[in-house]
């Protein structure tokens, strides 16, 4: 099955397992998040930019995605244009409604990724 083919498989799920890698050490690191699909790409948010792992995958943006057992590839970068952040909102909305009283007070998550998947390679990390 293609990458596309199983992200469209998995991405009704609710979280997934994200390893980066640490910005000093090196080190693979873990951490279970939200996710959200948006066709060929994932959007990670965050409610606190100064997270380890916000500043982990800044340094290093190679990233693996594993939701439902599937393990994703990809690369990932900092949301800053105003209409993907609005995008990104509207997913949130949609499919996390319990971040909608957090979203009504401050508009938008602290920051956000986009994971530009790899179409070859399902594990990179």
């Amino acid at each position: 099955m293609s990458v596309l083919g199983v992200f469209a498989r998995v991405a009704s799920k609710s979280t997934c397992r994200l390893t980066h890698k640490g910005r000093t050490s090196g080190r693979a690191y873990e951490v279970t998040i939200w996710f959200l699909p948006d066709g060929p790409k994932v959007y990670l948010t965050t409610m606190n930019m100064d997270r380890n792992w916000v500043r982990n995958v800044q340094a290093n943006p190679r990233v693996t995605l594993t939701i439902d057992g599937e393990r994703l590839a990809g690369t990932a970068h900092v949301v800053s244009d105003a209409s993907e952040m609005g995008r990104v909102v509207d997913l949130l909305k949609r499919k996390y409604w319990i971040a909608r009283p957090y979203l009504w007070l401050k508009k938008r998550p602290d920051g956000a990724f986009r994971v530009d998947l790899d179409r070859t390679d399902r594990a990179a990390l």
